[in-house]
């Protein structure tokens, strides 16, 4: 019996789980900061919800990595489903900033943006059981369109509370309150993907001592260190940050940064097919490095930008470039680990930068408020481009089979 047919299935159920949770994520970039900006949040205390959120993302990570293949995939992904909605629910009633900090953390709230937590380390980790090795690229190429389409709905989505107010529907709290448990209730419909996999998208078991090779183990550690630096400066770039700099500085609101951000995330989907294009011609680590560093330098140009049209022209071209490393880097990190060490090595180089995205928006709230409101981008920028250097210098050298077998072969 053929086991295509199962596979594409599971494959599809999880595009779908990725598609909701991202619409909830995007979403979630834009009216968490302005809802708790009318409850009477600064910059500072906004940070530090959206921290206490990625703190929970990352425990979260953690025991995944640990215990995901223990517990089984599918049980992991419908408890984290579970807590994210009951979360999420808990934050739109809450008003003081503390028990919304809890509500963050016990619900994972990803404020980024983008889909960053557990269940993206499960499903990563069972993406290539579902595609034949050269194909592995693109699945996660179509995996973050997805997710970039559910981002882009997220952003007009984020829209309704303006919209609300503004036909006289609701008052402001209340509009934005609806539109958490609305966000509440997308998570809650990711349950219902998860609970259709199959039993194949379950992990063989390994002795927890012999899940990693002590090759494996080198390469991780070295990635980890390189990806806790990027994931440290892109926490300074969270949605609900990038919302407050435009918001501040040029006065817009949030059904405007909705279509903005909708905006970002379609250039962003976009750039995913073209980078599963471009890595089959540069290479894997080529494609991440020489994408990665023009973004960082249009980053600093919205700063500087005199007005929000010409700061939104810069931002969707730094968009258009940012993400092309992100199927890039997971299909790499994939190839170059044994299939039974995936989860681990999906878990590990997640769970750094779930860390430092942790980190990050508490400093970046600090910067935006004590220095200048566009000093945490100059630094996040610098940093992402040591990142890229270094990246480039350690693996440059170290391709993945089919890449090495690609390059090989004469060329047409």
């Amino acid at each position: 019996m053929s086991t295509a047919g199962p596979a594409q299935r599971d494959r599809r159920l999880l595009y779908a789980a990725a598609l909701l949770r991202a619409v909830a994520t995007g979403m979630l970039g834009v009216v968490l900061a302005l809802h708790l900006g009318l409850l009477g949040a600064a910059p500072r205390a906004v940070g530090f919800v959206v921290s206490a959120g990625l703190s929970g993302a990352a425990l979260a990570a953690l025991v995944a990595t640990l215990a995901g293949d223990r517990r089984g995939h599918r049980r992991l992904l419908l408890e984290l489903a579970a807590l994210g909605a009951a979360g999420t629910a808990l934050l739109a009633v809450v008003q003081d900033v503390g028990l919304a900090g809890a509500a963050a953390f016990v619900g994972m709230v990803n404020a980024m943006g983008r889909d960053r937590g557990a269940a993206l380390v499960v499903e990563q980790s069972m993406l290539p059981a579902t595609a034949v090795e050269a194909e592995r690229t693109r699945v996660f190429a179509w995996y973050h369109l997805l997710q970039d389409a559910g981002h882009a709905l997220g952003g007009v989505l984020a829209g309704l509370p303006s919209l609300l107010v503004e036909w006289g529907i609701l008052a402001p709290i209340p509009a934005f309150r609806l539109s958490l448990f609305l966000v509440a209730g997308l998570i809650a419909g990711t349950a219902l993907c998860y609970a259709g996999l199959s039993p194949r998208t379950e992990a063989p078991r390994v002795a927890a001592a012999t899940r990693l090779s002590p090759e494996s183990r080198g390469i991780l550690f070295r990635l980890s260190a390189l990806f806790a630096l990027d994931a440290f400066a892109g926490g300074f770039l969270s949605g609900a940050m990038l919302t407050v700099f435009f918001h501040e500085r040029f006065g817009v609101e949030a059904a405007t940064l909705g279509l903005l951000f909708a905006g970002a995330r379609v250039a962003n989907g976009l750039s995913h097919l073209v980078a599963a294009w471009l890595a089959r011609r540069i290479g894997l680590v080529n494609t991440m490095v020489f994408t990665h560093i023009p973004s960082s330098l249009l980053l600093v140009t919205v700063t500087y930008a005199p007005t929000f049209g010409v700061a939104a022209a810069l931002f969707l071209l730094r968009e258009g470039l940012v993400e092309m490393d992100v199927p890039t880097r997971q299909s790499y990190v994939m190839a170059v680990v044994r299939p039974e060490e995936r989860l681990v090595a999906s878990g590990v180089t997640h769970l750094v930068r779930l860390a430092g995205w942790a980190a990050g928006p508490v400093i970046g709230g600090i910067l935006m408020q004590d220095v200048a409101l566009g000093t945490p981008f100059v630094v996040a920028a610098a940093m992402k481009i040591a990142y890229d250097g270094l990246l480039w210098a350690a693996f440059r050298r170290h391709r993945p089979p089919e890449e090495v077998r690609y390059m090989e072969s004469p060329r047409a």
